[in-house]
């Protein structure tokens, strides 16, 4: 899907947001700049959190938010082996009442739970983005029909042509 300015990147997240139910692990990929902090805080704002509070937890590692759910924001950028992964207590929050949104998921490896909604961002111009999304898992699966079925473009009909 394409992102066309940065609003429509945090509409998107607040979209996904309103279809998360708890247990959903969500894998953001993207170079710097990508927008991968904007779409998570368009995901509290989806979960009813404060969305103001997101930033991108690069120092600490992971930010809480408390919303409809639980919200629990990590960034990777920082980690050095995947094997510290380990130590960031991260599958805690795989609970089945809590959202884990995962910045610099590839730092993570193989230690990335198998059901896990991917997000994968890539620059298109200075304002747009390239969102490619992808199910692991049932539980992943069943997210994106959830996002599908939400999609703005779903119900519009097709423009008329005039002759």
């Amino acid at each position: 899907m394409a992102s066309r300015s940065p609003a429509e990147t945090e509409r998107f997240g607040r979209r996904l947001g309103a279809a998360l139910r708890g247990g959903e692990v969500l894998a953001l990929y993207g170079e710097l700049g990508a927008g991968k902090t904007l779409l998570v805080r368009g995901l509290a704002s989806g979960l009813q959190a404060a969305a103001d509070q997101v930033s991108s937890p690069t120092f600490v590692l992971i930010n809480e938010y408390a919303g409809r759910l639980r919200l629990a924001h990590a960034d990777l950028y920082r980690l050095d082996e995947p094997t510290a992964i380990e130590q960031l207590g991260l599958w805690d929050y795989a609970d089945g009442r809590s959202v884990l949104a995962i910045e610099w998921a590839e730092k993570a490896g193989a230690a990335l739970p198998p059901d896990r909604l991917e997000i994968r961002m890539t620059h298109r111009n200075p304002r747009a983005r390239q969102l490619a999304l992808s199910a692991t898992g049932p539980i992943a699966q069943r997210l994106l029909r959830r996002v599908r079925n939400r999609s703005p473009h779903r119900n519009r009909r097709p423009a008329r042509s005039r002759r």
